[in-house]
């Protein structure tokens, strides 16, 4: 695990981790080829790391949504947020499951001018709007998004996705946690259009 995974808290060491999140991370790194500085910096708290992962696993795949749609909500949510660790991880994620090298950068700048559909500029108009203005989010606003195409489940991922990720962009940005360099090259092949 990187020791710069987050500068303002220790990053511990990875013998010392109980055993399940030694799993839970070797796993992870199994599967992307690296560790992801978020599962270096969160083991830093076993408590949370635990329940955090648990309800992120449930909102990837657990879902109404498709895996490009949760991240595009991330990555619209992290851009208002900026945050950092977000914006580059998640954006790399938005480029690979959407096939398109140049969508997150869109999302990150201003998802309002971004070269996608209707149906997803209500969406992050939505996400957004839980992000910045929670008290004014209503029924109009649940409205739209039925009327955009989106299921009730859907509307509700899209609620728990924003949701989680504001809390996530405060803890990244909390201590500080640094993207991996890998993070910033993923996804970058051209489109196949």
């Amino acid at each position: 695990m990187d020791d710069d995974a987050m500068r303002r808290f220790p990053v511990p060491d990875r013998d010392d981790l109980p055993a399940d999140l030694r799993e839970r991370i070797d796993d992870e790194t199994e599967r992307a080829g690296f560790t992801p500085n978020v599962f270096a910096a969160f083991a830093y708290k076993p408590s949370h790391f635990r329940p955090f992962f648990e309800y992120h696993d449930a909102l990837v795949e657990d879902t109404d949504l498709e895996r490009h749609e949760v991240e595009m909500i991330i990555v619209a949510v992290s851009g208002v947020n900026h945050c950092y660790y977000c914006n580059v991880a998640h954006g790399a994620l938005v480029r690979i499951y959407a096939k398109d090298p140049l969508l997150a950068d869109q999302l990150v700048a201003n998802y309002r001018t971004a070269d996608i559909p209707e149906k997803h500029k209500t969406m992050l108009d939505v996400a957004v709007k839980l992000t910045e203005s929670p008290v004014e989010v209503g029924e109009d606003d649940l409205q739209r998004l039925r009327d955009a195409g989106f299921s009730e489940e859907a509307i509700w991922d899209i609620g728990a996705v924003t949701a989680f990720f504001n809390l996530s962009n405060r803890m990244a940005m909390f201590a500080d946690m640094r993207p991996n360099e890998e993070f910033h090259t993923l996804g970058r092949e051209p489109r196949d259009d």
